[in-house]
C-alpha cells in the first residue's frame, strides 16, 4: 500500500512539474507576440484611427513622438495624422509618387484636414475650452501664403556690396515692430552687415586682419503690431533707411513665431541659395560673431553630406509641453498629446543652408505648432537629422563668476537676454580684448579635447526660451 502511495505521488509530481513549465512557456509566447505587435504598430501595421489607417511604412519616417494611441483625441494629433494618411506610401501610393515627382504640396490638403478634424463630434465644443491664445492659433493655423509688406533692399537681406564670394552667414533676427532700439544695437554690434573678420590677432582691422570670416547678410523678421503699436511710416521709413525689414501680413504674436520659421524658409529658398549658413535668433541675444565666423569656417571643411543635416546650438532633450495654465508656454493636452522632440532653443541657433531649404520642404507636411523651436525639432524628426549640442550657446546665461573672466565673453557664440545697452557695451568689451582673448577657446572646446566626446545635450529645463 506504501509502495503504490509513493509511486502515485511521482507521478503527481511530475504532472504539475509539466503544468507549471506548459504554463510558464504560454506566458512568455504571449509577451513575445504582444512586443512584436507592439512595435510594428509603429513600423508596419495599420492602426485604425481617425476614419482611416496610420501606417508608418518601413523606412519612410522615425517613430513619431506624438500620441498615436487609440483613444487620443488631441487635435493636433488628429490633424497631423490625416497629412500621414495622405503621404502614406501604402495607403495613398499615388500621392506619394506625384509628391516624390513634381516636388510639390496641395496646400489645399490642410484646408481639408483641418476641415475633416473640425467637424468631428464633440470637436468645437472642446477647442470652446481651450485658452483664448490657443483658438486664435487655431483659427489661422492651416494658413501659410501671408504676403510681404516689406522686403530687403538685397536679393538676400543688406550687405550685398561688394561681394567677392558667396556669403558665409545670413542673420535672421526676430523682431517686432516696437524693438527698434534692439534693432539698432544689433546693426551697430554683432548684426553688421559685410566682411566680418574672424579672431583678430592684433588690432588691426580690414578683410585680413582675422582668422578665419566671411561676407555676412542681414534681416530682421517681423510680423504686423497690434494697432497700439504701429508708429505710423516709422517702420516704412527704417525699411527704405537700413534695407533689412522683412515684414509679413499677419499678426506679430508669441505663437505666431512659427510662421516667421516657415515663411522665412521659403524666403530663403528663393532669394539666398548660394548662403552657406543661417543664423536664426532673437533680437535680445548677444552673439559673438567674430567667432562663429571662424567657427563656420571650419564647418564648410566638412562633407557635403554632413552640411545637409547641419544644424548646432543649445539642444534642449526629454521635454513636455507645459500643462500649467499660467506658463507663457502652455499647451493642453487636448490640443497636444505626446512628448516633445530634441530641439534647439536659446533664442540663436544655427544651420546650413541647405538645411534651411529641407526644412522648407519638409514643413508642407507638418501642422504648424505653437512653440516655434519645437516645431523645428519635429521638422528635424522628419528629416531624420538631430541638432548638434554647443557649450558656447548660453541659453541661461554665465555663472556669475564665469562671466566675471576677462575673456569670458570670447569663449561663446551666443547668450540669451542682454538689452540694447548693454549690448553695445559688450560689443565694445569684446572687440577692446580681442587680440588678448583671440586664441582662447570656446565653451566645452577643451572638455571635448580632453574627453574625446563632444558635450551632452541639455536636459528638459522648466521654461522653454
Amino acid at each position: 500500500m506504501a509502495r503504490c502511495y509513493c509511486h502515485w505521488r511521482r507521478v503527481l509530481f511530475y504532472m504539475c512539474t509539466l503544468c507549471i513549465f506548459l504554463a510558464l512557456l504560454l506566458v512568455y509566447i504571449t509577451v513575445m507576440l504582444c512586443t512584436v505587435m507592439n512595435k510594428t504598430s509603429t513600423s508596419g501595421t495599420p492602426v485604425h484611427g481617425l476614419d482611416a489607417v496610420h501606417f508608418v511604412a518601413p523606412g519612410s519616417y522615425p517613430k513619431t513622438f506624438w500620441d498615436l494611441h487609440l483613444h487620443g483625441d488631441a487635435f493636433w494629433n488628429r490633424l497631423q495624422r490625416t497629412i500621414d494618411n495622405h503621404f502614406n506610401p501604402i495607403l495613398c501610393p499615388n500621392n506619394t509618387k506625384r509628391a516624390f515627382e513634381n516636388g510639390t504640396f496641395n496646400e489645399s490638403l490642410l484646408t481639408q484636414g483641418f476641415s475633416k478634424v473640425i467637424n468631428l463630434d464633440g470637436t468645437s465644443r472642446n477647442l470652446d475650452q481651450m485658452p483664448k491664445q490657443i483658438q486664435d492659433f487655431i483659427t489661422h493655423m492651416q494658413r501659410r501664403d501671408y504676403p510681404a509688406l516689406l522686403q530687403p533692399d538685397g536679393v538676400c537681406g543688406a550687405g550685398r556690396k561688394e561681394e567677392k564670394e558667396a556669403p558665409l552667414l545670413l542673420l535672421a533676427i526676430k523682431s517686432t515692430e516696437q524693438n527698434f532700439l534692439n534693432r539698432q544695437a544689433v546693426r551697430q554690434t554683432w548684426g553688421q552687415a559685410g566682411w566680418v573678420a574672424g579672431p583678430k590677432r592684433t588690432g588691426n582691422g580690414g578683410e585680413g586682419g582675422g582668422e578665419g570670416g566671411g561676407y555676412v547678410r542681414r534681416v530682421f523678421l517681423l510680423g504686423k503690431g497690434s494697432a497700439e503699436e504701429l508708429g505710423g511710416n516709422a517702420l516704412q521709413m527704417e525699411s527704405k533707411l537700413y534695407g533689412d525689414i522683412l515684414q509679413w501680413d499677419f499678426k506679430d504674436t508669441f505663437f505666431n513665431l512659427t510662421l516667421k520659421d516657415v515663411l522665412f524658409w521659403s524666403w530663403f529658398k528663393d532669394s539666398c541659395s548660394r548662403t552657406h549658413f543661417v543664423f536664426k535668433g532673437d533680437d535680445d541675444v548677444f552673439v559673438n560673431t567674430p567667432k562663429i565666423m571662424s567657427y563656420l569656417r571650419d564647418q564648410l571643411k566638412k562633407p557635403h553630406k554632413t552640411l545637409r543635416d547641419f544644424m548646432v546650438g543649445d539642444v534642449i532633450a526629454a521635454a513636455v509641453p507645459h500643462r500649467f495654465s499660467e506658463s507663457k508656454y502652455f499647451i493642453p493636452d487636448s490640443f497636444y498629446k505626446g512628448s516633445y522632440p530634441m530641439y534647439a532653443g536659446g533664442g540663436g541657433v544655427v544651420y546650413s543652408g541647405l538645411l534651411a531649404k529641407r526644412l522648407h520642404d519638409i514643413s508642407k507636411r507638418l501642422t504648424l505648432f505653437p512653440i516655434d523651436d519645437v516645431y523645428v525639432g519635429m521638422c528635424m524628426v522628419r528629416l531624420n537629422a538631430h541638432p548638434v549640442h554647443h557649450d558656447a550657446f548660453l541659453t541661461f546665461d554665465f555663472s556669475s563668476k564665469e562671466e566675471e573672466e576677462p575673456c569670458s565673453y570670447h569663449t561663446i557664440l551666443l547668450v540669451h537676454k542682454r538689452s540694447p545697452g548693454e549690448v553695445v557695451k559688450l560689443w565694445a568689451h569684446v572687440k577692446k580684448t580681442q587680440a588678448r582673448c583671440w586664441d582662447v577657446p570656446l565653451r566645452g572646446k577643451q572638455k571635448e579635447e580632453q574627453t574625446g566626446r563632444p558635450s551632452k545635450v541639455s536636459l528638459s529645463k522648466d521654461t522653454t526660451v
